[in-house]
């Protein structure tokens, strides 16, 4: 174990602990309001544990592995107990699993029976990322006087609401974290869903969709069904979405993200909500996709910061509220809040023969491409959840020699272009169907001509057989485009299979059974004048 906790040391780039003598309790029971016991472990130093700050994870994904050896045993090395507890349904709670839909219920039931325990000191922190960071929004705006912080990473309050219409389908993550959890008990769960892959991500390929599930496993997935049944404003959902709670959390808040995470849009909107409401929070945001051994040692190293002084009654170490990671300048920096302010929006136009300028566009013809959904545009790099597929910053030469991708590029630039903050597109666009996504991405090209993605957004058209305008919203960025760079913007009707491929029917993305091939045009005139709207740093 002092192995696992010396490399645990090593890559997370953390402090001596003050002990590697652990003792670990196993299956406490924990009893919740409807009578189900969930069961939770507890780590504590062999000598002196007992009133030390508890740190408490909530977790669908079990006890033991990373939880274990990236969490709970570097945080309970260095000044914490540890309470790790299964959320009901997995790893030994009773109940049924039904993703995020009880983790409110129980996780106020948890903190109660917390408290209570004679082991227990005077004070507690939340912590976790991705589902485990959601456990933590889901209860923050109720928590008992001895929480003293939460540090939630790669996570939002509203986690699924996102992936759903109207902003376009996301169907990769759904569907590949659905199958992992419903298998994740079987035995080697984690080499079957690494080497079942592959296999997945030919089944979403299926119509119709729903039978996408049973193609891998042989039976349905009930989370699956339901986010291809239900959008985001269904009644459904309500007992999921915890947005509205965001304003009301007063203990202090570390939020924690990437550039490249599926969850960024989401987490930037709570971290704006607290700050709007005047409460202690703030953002730490790195060049990381959702899964980084950078970011997962970030989470632990501001436990310990920020999460173990507050939880002493003591000051964390002085730092700006936000702090960004500006990508092609590569280094840290630090800001009074999200969006930073001197950053103006400025319009690069879409102009014929696949020219970008701040310039306004003059008389042209529309630009087309034809879009098949039988081969859609593929997804490279991004916001994606694979492990066998590159997430985040990547070469982009291969998807844009696509005959339907159309590119659009600055001329070489003579200055830096600084970009932090909301990005959007503004997409005239007219399909030979009804239904049709806009997919929008912004690359930086460098001196060798490579061009390498910074964010992008799709969205979906049910009348995109008229000619109007398509709002597309990116993810946000801190970019800075280098004097000699270039910069890029793609515009296509997919990244498959990150968003579902539009059939072009207009058909239940459920049920749809029909592929159609849609011809698209892009237009960039005085009357339709596409662009992108990037917020610049405006030089004084």
């Amino acid at each position: 174990m002092n192995l696992t906790s010396r490399l645990t040391q090593h890559l997370q780039h953390l402090p001596a602990p003050t002990t590697r003598a652990l003792i670990v309790e196993h299956d406490l029971p924990v009893p919740v309001r409807d009578g189900v016991t969930l069961l939770a472990d507890r780590w504590f130093p062999r000598t002196g544990g007992a009133g030390l700050p508890t740190a408490l994870v909530r977790s669908a994904y079990g006890r033991t592995g990373a939880n274990a050896d990236q969490l709970a045993r570097p945080l309970a090395e260095r000044g914490f107990q540890v309470v790790i507890v299964s959320s009901r349904g997995t790893f030994g709670s009773g109940g049924v699993f039904d993703p995020f839909r009880c983790e409110r219920e129980d996780g106020l039931d948890t903190l109660d029976w917390v408290v209570k325990q004679d082991w227990f000191g005077e004070s507690m922190i939340l912590v976790g990322g991705s589902y485990l960071g959601y456990t933590v929004w889901s209860v923050a705006d109720r928590l008992p006087p001895q929480v003293k912080a939460i540090v939630p990473a790669v996570s939002e309050s509203g986690l699924t609401l996102d992936w759903l219409p109207p902003s376009g389908f996301t169907l990769e993550i759904p569907f590949l974290w659905g199958t992992q959890v419903a298998e994740q008990e079987r035995t080697h769960a984690t080499l079957r869903n690494l080497l079942g892959e592959r296999k997945k991500l030919q089944a979403m390929r299926t119509l119709p969709l729903n039978q996408a599930d049973t193609a891998v496993l042989g039976t349905h997935v009930d989370y699956i069904q339901n986010v291809l049944t239900h959008d985001a404003d269904d009644p459904f959902w309500a007992p999921l979405d915890h947005r509205e709670r965001v304003a009301d959390i007063t203990v202090p808040a570390s939020l924690i993200g990437g550039w490249y995470d599926f969850f960024l849009p989401g987490q930037l909107r709570d971290f704006r909500t607290l700050q709007e409401a005047g409460r202690p929070a703030r953002l730490t945001i790195g060049p990381w996709p959702h899964f980084s051994l950078a970011l997962g040692g970030l989470m632990v190293r501001e436990a310990l910061e920020f999460g173990l002084a507050h939880a002493r009654d003591e000051h964390p170490p002085e730092r700006a509220a936000v702090r960004l990671y500006v990508m092609g300048e590569n280094t840290w920096r630090d800001f009074g809040s999200w969006p930073p302010p001197g950053y103006a929006p400025q319009r690069f136009h879409l102009h014929t023969d696949g020219l970008l300028s701040a310039e306004a566009p003059g008389e042209s013809t529309p630009d087309r491409y034809r879009y098949d959904p039988a081969d859609p545009t593929p997804a490279a790099g991004g916001a994606r959840i694979t492990v066998t597929q590159r997430a985040g910053r990547v070469d982009n030469t291969a998807l844009e020699a696509r005959p339907d991708v159309l590119t659009y590029t600055t001329a070489v630039l003579e200055q830096d272009v600084e970009v932090i903050g909301e990005i959007s597109a503004e997409i005239w666009f007219r399909s030979s169907l009804p239904s049709a996504d806009v997919f929008v991405r912004l690359c930086d090209v460098d001196e060798r001509g490579r061009s390498f993605n910074v964010c992008d957004g799709l969205t979906a058209l049910a009348d995109a057989d008229r000619t109007h305008c398509a709002t597309v919203e990116l993810w946000p960025t801190a970019h800075r485009f280098k004097r000699g760079h270039r910069i890029r913007v793609q515009v296509s009707s997919g990244a498959f299979p990150r968003y579902n491929r539009n059939p072009g029917t207009g058909e239940p993305r459920a049920t749809a059974h029909t592929l159609r091939t849609a011809d698209q045009q892009v237009f960039h005139t005085p009357q339709h004048p596409s662009a992108i709207v990037l917020p610049v740093l405006q030089v004084r």
